[in-house]
């Protein structure tokens, strides 16, 4: 049954020229200053730390598949703080909320989609390498081909694009009840579903057929590879063979933990049980902390990453040797 106020909605309702106020923090008005500071330095840490393991797998000229999806992924972080924590942070600056166009709405709500959801097709692919690698290591670079992971890394990104496009379309052909209050930091999907003017289920099928398709089946995917994995690993007599196994899963299963429970929390659950105040926090943390800790996890866990890490500190060192040799001897040149 539609809420008052539904019936006579004027022209601004469904045109481009439709505004909304994305609210944020308004309520926090002590602690506006001190959070801007403290996201901004995360947000700043966060885009360094994905672009050095984008830049330092990107610059190695032999990439084992695991790297290969290692780059894509820290690529779809940093597009995807790029595409929310611009506005929190505004948001926090912002006394009375700040606006956004329907229509920027829209295409906020479908990019973070896009990249959230790649990056759950990709976590799949991730453990289908894992699994190749441990279960069939003798076929392991017959399967996973150049080629092949660059098709995954395809189908990845376009299926995630046409979920979240279908998603997006479904959402805002709802009709909005006159209040244009987004009670969020970003047009995220249940903080804009609370202002459509039905209390029936129906507009919450296409979000709950979008979690089936990005959550639901990559999981259950992703459980199987290391069902797998595990089966195969009893089989495995050496503890030395086993633990090499584990610790190249570690940081894949540390992700994946990270990833599916904030989304999972946040998205599987009835409208009814809507609470913008925590929904704003978890996702602040789940936008915020949690792509700052995958390069962490990266880099901590992964020995190639280390490997390149290294090698280019140790680049750069000998570039700043060879620069401060070539000034001394153009100083010493320049005395005679």
């Amino acid at each position: 049954m539609p809420c008052e106020g539904c019936m006579e909605r004027d022209n601004m309702s469904t045109g481009a020229t439709m505004e909304f106020l994305l609210l944020g923090f308004s309520e926090l008005l002590c602690l506006r200053v001190l959070l801007f500071l403290f996201f901004l330095i995360v947000h700043l840490v966060t885009l360094a730390g994905n672009m050095m393991v984008f830049m330092a797998v990107v610059m190695e000229p032999s990439r084992p598949p695991m790297l290969f999806f290692l780059c894509q992924l820290s690529a779809i972080e940093l597009c995807y703080t790029l595409v929310i924590v611009p506005k929190a942070l505004l948001s926090l600056i912002v006394v009375d909320g700040s606006t956004i166009s329907f229509i920027g709405c829209a295409a906020q709500m479908h990019l973070f989609v896009t990249l959230g959801g790649a990056e759950c097709f990709l976590l799949v692919a991730m453990s289908y390498d894992r699994y190749v690698a441990i279960c069939q290591p003798l076929h392991y670079m017959v399967v996973m081909s150049e080629g092949f992971c660059l098709r995954l890394a395809v189908v990845c990104c376009l299926g995630a694009f046409a979920v979240a496009l279908g998603l997006t379309v479904a959402v805002f052909r709802l009709p909005f009840c006159h209040s244009r209050h987004i009670n969020h930091f970003f047009c995220d999907v249940p903080a804009v579903l609370h202002l459509a003017c039905t209390q029936s289920y129906t507009p919450e099928l296409p979000l709950l057929a979008a979690c089936v398709l990005l959550l639901l089946l990559p999981f259950l995917l992703i459980l199987t590879s290391y069902i797998c994995i595990a089966a195969a690993l009893l089989h495995v007599t050496s503890s030395v063979g086993k633990g090499k196994a584990f610790s190249t899963c570690v940081s894949h299963l540390a992700i994946t933990l990270l990833h599916y429970g904030s989304a999972t929390f946040i998205y599987i659950r009835p409208k009814s049980s809507y609470s913008p105040a925590r929904d704003k926090v978890v996702s602040l943390v789940y936008t915020n902390i949690t792509p700052l800790l995958y390069p962490l996890i990266y880099s901590l866990r992964n020995k190639e990453i280390r490997g390149i890490l290294r090698k280019m500190l140790r680049r750069k060192k000998i570039a700043q040797l060879s620069c401060d040799i070539i000034r001394v001897e153009m100083c010493v040149c320049g005395k005679f």
